[in-house]
């Protein structure tokens, strides 16, 4: 049986960590991750005809990653400088004008999307208007029928997000994930008006159609929202040794899962397990233990 094709959708970079840099960029992340769950993962980005263009393919595909719909574009390969705070909680300096602000939309995306099963895309990567048609161009050229995942995992970074295009991803989507923080922002731009966090979550679903929203609370826990039931884990205590990446390591798996037809608690309950694993382990893209394996 051939695995679904999971596809991770807009900044592929170099995380330039206190020790040095490392692949990343969270739709990277996360096909890397999705392709620990036993997914036929891809990436769709852009890098730049420079040394750290090159590089940064040649890690990728080291990794097993599919780079066959990451461009080269005249742009600078995107860098992003990271420094990690109180329980290794990062902190971004995202340099602008770069290589995945350009992804272009191709005949080849557009194969790639009418085959795909889920893809994955965030905020950032629609800074430019260039980036954010070509995902916009795949995710309207992704079949509409109900197996299909569309995740938008809003990752709020800095300045670079609208209410535009938080609106016009959600409308797209039919998963939506968000963190604690994102939500009161999120509230406040689309005036959802005062309720806890799950009334402001259900309020999100009815207005956007989504089958699933996911808001992760860090060490307070995450829940899983579908229209007829709520899914709660406690996050795990562990020893942190940084948390980038962990949260799409959480998304692939869980992605993985519900296109296994996992039950939403079991599905979850892995994806809390993958993440906390992630965060003992330097980097975004950690190796899984066996045991963690799908």
């Amino acid at each position: 049986m051939n695995k679904p094709i999971v596809v991770g959708m807009g900044e592929a970079l170099w995380d330039v960590l206190p020790d040095g840099k490392k692949i990343g960029g969270a739709p990277a992340n996360f096909a890397f991750h999705a392709g620990q769950a036993g997914m036929d993962s891809r990436v769709v980005s852009a890098v730049g005809n420079d040394a750290l263009g090159e590089e940064a393919l040649a890690t990728l595909e080291g990794k097993g990653l599919n780079i066959e719909a990451v461009a080269r574009v005249d742009f600078p390969t995107g860098v992003v400088n990271v420094s990690l705070g109180e329980q290794g909680i990062p902190q971004y300096d995202i340099c602008e004008g770069v290589a995945w602000d350009n992804i272009p939309f191709t005949p080849a995306l557009a194969n790639l999307a009418s085959q795909a099963q889920a893809v994955c895309w965030g905020s950032l990567a629609q800074r430019n208007e260039v980036s954010r048609k070509t995902i916009f161009s795949f995710l309207d050229a992704m079949p509409s029928d109900e197996e299909r995942l569309k995740v938008f995992d809003i990752n709020l970074r800095q300045q670079f997000y609208t209410l535009e295009i938080i609106e016009a991803s959600c409308r797209r989507a039919n998963v939506l994930k968000i963190n604690d923080e994102e939500l009161v922002l999120v509230s406040e731009l689309l005036r959802l008006g005062a309720g806890s966090p799950e009334v402001l979550c259900r309020s999100l679903m009815e207005r956007y159609g989504l089958r699933i929203l996911v808001l992760t609370c860090g060490a307070n826990g995450s829940y899983v929202f579908t229209p007829v039931e709520t899914s709660y884990r406690v996050t795990p205590k562990v020893q942190v040794a940084d948390t980038v990446g962990a949260g799409d390591s959480f998304t692939a798996t869980l992605v993985g899962e519900l296109l296994r037809n996992t039950p939403v608690g079991v599905a979850h309950e892995h994806a809390v397990e993958v993440a906390a694993y992630v965060c003992t382990q330097q980097g975004a893209m950690a190796e899984w233990p066996d045991s963690l394996r799908m």
